[in-house]
């Protein structure tokens, strides 16, 4: 049996390093909410490789491998820059994953970036709600400022172009 300090101890093995731990993961979180039904935005997002929703956003898609845009490990490379890979896809949870594999500035930095995409209903019935996430280890604000943006831009054209 342990005593009461030992086993403290031992559930809080070390509060700094776990505190640290949490710092250096960096992320980003967005949302909106679309008036239309979660059907309509899924399958207008659900294709890695269209997004022809996004044009004021991407200017550019090319498509990289004989994946289909429906299928885990389809890549593309966006704007020329954003090297990306489909990681998952719940056709009835309406998410999927993506790793951004290589990228412009801060993003040659960052590593094991993931971004997810969730659609969902809005609370009360108004319409759709589009969550946006993404992770990266080893916090770097200069990686949070380029990204954000850039999903929230997202975003909006989602809003634009499906309202």
């Amino acid at each position: 049996m342990f005593s009461g300090r030992t086993a403290q101890r031992l559930l809080i093995a070390d509060p700094i390093a776990a505190n640290k731990e949490v710092r250096e993961m960096g992320e980003t979180y967005q949302s909106i909410v679309i008036k239309a039904p979660v059907e309509k935005v899924w399958e207008a997002i659900r294709d890695f490789h269209d997004l022809g929703w996004a044009s004021n956003v991407v200017t550019s898609v090319d498509i990289v491998g004989d994946a289909d845009g429906h299928e885990v490990g389809a890549q593309r490379v966006l704007n020329g820059a954003f090297h990306e890979t489909l990681l998952s896809i719940d056709e009835e949870a309406h998410t999927f994953s993506y790793s951004i594999d290589e990228g412009p500035g801060p993003l040659e930095r960052a590593t094991d970036y993931v971004g997810r995409v969730a659609v969902k209903p809005a609370e009360n019935g108004g319409g759709t709600l589009v969550e946006w996430t993404s992770s990266w280890n080893k916090s770097d604000e200069a990686v949070y400022e380029l990204c954000h943006p850039i999903y929230v831009a997202l975003l909006e054209d989602m809003k634009q172009s499906l309202e």
